[in-house]
């Protein structure tokens, strides 16, 4: 079974599930706001927060082109939602110091020698980048875990950033995802979970989500991720970009609960458990008479039939071979026969 290690955190399929709070630019180029997301986040339980970090002139190219759950170019927005090297920092210690795990997505060379440098433990790879093969081979030289999301990307595109990092021997996780905001759960995929763990079993999977609450996450534990991803904020009336799509942090509460609760319940076989012996005894049925028996009677649906407890000798799964048998003894009414009241 494949994991990786983040700070000393072991993650896998049969590891408690990594909920990563996405805080992303939900902060708005807003310190205060960036902090008090750590704050809330660390108060629901998370162990994992993720930022941005974004530097737009090394990223891209001046341009007017506006995202689709937004009404402003991706230029304006981002060097509005920027955060300083200082402000990265002071953001890392805090999460640190709470003993969660920091991440951020480097949308450049220079944004990902700043995390480097800051000493960040793995790194997370936005779908955007997925493909941008010279970003993620300059990312896997640094020998860090790598969580790389897999949104508008196949299987084929995958292959080659996976052939980069099995290159530099990375860790890797791999996140499905639907960059659409939100994802109609139609288009969600899921059975995508199951395609990358086949084709790359040296991965650990997850889910990178944008449908709205919670569920699909749920479904994604049930179907062996290791990690799912929810863009989180401290209030849903803040203006932002993805704040229809974030959640809050009692529903970030609720995801942490509910994922590992569906990791603990899924697996195993049908077999009897030693631990339902104690409902066993009462939920079961025994083999009890209806009415007197005496000696040499044959044993019929008249005066034979099945009641609980089942702390009978015989269960009412055998009932049906105790009919046409002949009794050994005098039985009395409502009583449990026992092997030695039945003629073999």
């Amino acid at each position: 079974m494949t994991n990786i290690d983040i700070s000393g955190r072991l993650i896998g399929e049969n590891c408690k599930p990594l909920v990563v709070a996405e805080i992303g630019i939900n902060h708005e180029g807003n310190f205060e706001k960036a902090v008090r997301m750590v704050e809330d986040a660390h108060e629901a339980g998370c162990e994992c927060i993720k930022f941005q970090t974004h530097i737009p002139e090394e990223e891209m190219i001046y341009n007017l082109v506006v995202p689709a759950n937004a009404n402003e170019s991706i230029w304006d927005m981002m060097k509005r939602c920027s955060l300083s090297e200082n402000e990265e920092n002071q953001l890392k210690e805090l999460v640190e110091n709470k003993g969660m795990i920091y991440l951020s997505t480097p949308f450049s060379r220079l944004a990902a020698d700043r995390l480097f440098n800051m000493g960040v433990t793995a790194f997370k790879i936005g779908s955007g980048e997925c493909n941008n093969y010279p970003l993620i081979e300059h990312i896997a030289a640094y020998k860090k875990p790598i969580i790389l999301s897999t949104g508008m990307n196949d299987i084929k595109s995958i292959s080659v950033s996976v052939d980069i990092l099995r290159k530099y021997k990375v860790p890797y996780a791999l996140l499905h995802c639907t960059s659409m905001y939100p994802t109609p759960y139609e288009k969600v995929r899921l059975g995508a979970i199951n395609q990358l763990k086949n084709c790359f079993s040296d991965a650990v999977v997850g889910l990178s989500d944008h449908s709205i609450g919670n569920y699909t996450c749920f479904a994604a534990i049930a179907l062996g991720a290791a990690i799912v991803e929810k863009h989180f904020t401290s209030d849903k009336n803040w203006i932002g970009p993805d704040m229809p799509i974030s959640i809050n942090p009692d529903e970030l509460k609720d995801l942490i609960l509910g994922t590992e609760a569906v990791q603990k319940a899924r697996g195993g076989r049908k077999d009897i458990l030693h631990e339902e012996s104690p409902t066993i005894k009462f939920a079961y049925a025994s083999v009890v008479t209806i009415k007197p028996v005496k000696k040499g009677d044959i044993f019929t649906k008249e005066n034979i039939w099945v009641k609980r407890p089942g702390t009978g000798e015989i269960l009412a799964s055998d009932y049906y071979s105790v009919l046409g048998k002949e009794s050994l003894s005098n039985i009395s009414e409502n009583t449990q026969l026992l092997s030695k009241d039945i003629k073999k």
